[in-house]
């Protein structure tokens, strides 16, 4: 299961983590963020040696603004407390996956 991240935990949670840690910027009224959650819902269970974490841009804008998130759903991959990539809009599970290669 994904991780709720905040501003409190966002730190301890993506940037000290020593796997890589994918992470969703979304909202609950963004149609696109509600069809990418159940691709998200089944990497987080399915992965093994990555952590996947969400951030509801609503409750934590604070965060939305450290990152430039400029659009949701955007999706950014985490590595030694570095982001490495990033992907805006809607992907299917397959794309996601590719992501982490």
């Amino acid at each position: 299961m994904a991780v709720q991240l905040t501003a409190a935990t966002f730190d301890a949670e993506v940037l000290q983590s020593t796997e890589p840690v994918l992470v969703d910027f979304w909202a609950p009224w963004c149609g696109p963020c509600r069809s990418l959650a159940p691709v998200i819902e089944e990497i987080a269970a399915s992965q093994s040696g990555i952590k996947v974490g969400k951030i509801n841009v609503d409750e934590e804008p604070s965060l939305a603004e450290r990152f430039d998130v400029q659009s949701i759903p955007t999706v950014m991959l985490f590595k030694g407390g570095q982001e490495v990539k990033r992907s805006v809009g809607s992907k299917t599970k397959a794309e996601l996956l590719a992501f982490f290669e």
